[in-house]
């Protein structure tokens, strides 16, 4: 399978997304594949910019995946309920409220999929976040135009989503793949290994991605690999992910990273890209 030459703009902002990256990340991935699979597919800028024409989304994010399948199935319905919005602190701090009701769980699935894209849009430094308890916690952004009804894109996310051949999943990174064949390529996009106490940034779930789960995801690379499945990853360039994917292949990309709020912690920093090809 050819990757196509078209692509899609991601419809949220997610903190580690990988617009910045995809240049790097375009040259080293496989020129033909039978199935892709994003088992942390948070923005999805890396499938939506290759748009394979086979492939199984998958990501532990409820929310996340909830907005995506409405996306695919009720995009024009999605679409009215933001533009009952309206981009002021009232209606954000009241729409970021409905969590803390026990009311939120009886929401329907356009309700619920229309408050995170307009939270995602509207929100301080576009950051999807929540607390221990599950509760989006970002504040107001204050931004003069905030682009939360966003037609265009979500129509053609909605086309792209509707081919049959196309898997969206919700669920552990583990359980993405049912029957690994090889042909299969998989690109890991996980939480990355903290390089310093203020990147610790894993605020998406409610849970966290410490030491223990790379090393698990360590051990899962190792099973595709033992199945002869081509995966790549982006991590963190550290000693840490330097000793544990020793035995693969390790490239370094200088990386963008705009997400902190500080604007003079942003700017180029290097990452590692994982391939065992």
């Amino acid at each position: 399978m050819r990757c196509s030459t078209n692509r899609i703009a991601p419809v949220v902002k997610w903190a580690g997304g990988k617009s910045q990256l995809l240049p790097n990340l375009l040259e080293l991935i496989p020129k033909r594949f039978n199935l892709f699979v994003e088992p942390f597919l948070g923005g999805g800028a890396m499938t939506l910019s290759i748009l394979p024409k086979h492939a199984i989304l998958n990501d532990s994010n409820m929310e996340l995946i909830n907005m995506y399948k409405t996306v695919r199935d009720n995009v024009e319905e999605l679409i009215l309920k933001l533009g009952k919005f309206s981009n002021t602190s009232e209606c954000f701090y009241n729409v970021r409220s409905w969590d803390r009701e026990e009311s939120y769980n009886t929401l329907d699935c356009v309700t619920k999929a229309a408050r995170i894209l307009y939270l995602n849009k509207t929100c301080y430094n576009g950051l999807f976040r929540v607390n221990s308890g599950g509760q989006f916690n970002a504040p107001f952004g204050r931004y003069k135009n905030p682009d939360f009804i966003n037609e265009k894109g979500l129509i053609a996310l909605s086309s792209y989503l509707n081919n049959p051949d196309i898997c969206i999943k919700c669920g552990d990174y583990q359980s993405c793949i049912e029957a690994i064949t090889k042909g299969t390529f998989v690109y890991i996009d996980p939480p990355y290994y903290p390089v310093s106490d203020t990147s610790n940034f894993t605020g998406y779930t409610g849970g966290g991605f410490n030491l223990s789960e790379q090393e698990r995801l360590k051990q899962w690379c190792d099973y595709l690999d033992s199945n002869k499945v081509k995966f790549m990853q982006s991590n963190s360039y550290c000693e840490t992910i330097k000793d544990l994917y020793g035995n693969y292949r390790l490239q370094e990309v200088d990386a963008k990273r705009i997400i902190n709020s500080k604007a003079d912690k942003r700017g180029t920093v290097k990452e590692y890209v994982i391939m065992n090809y």
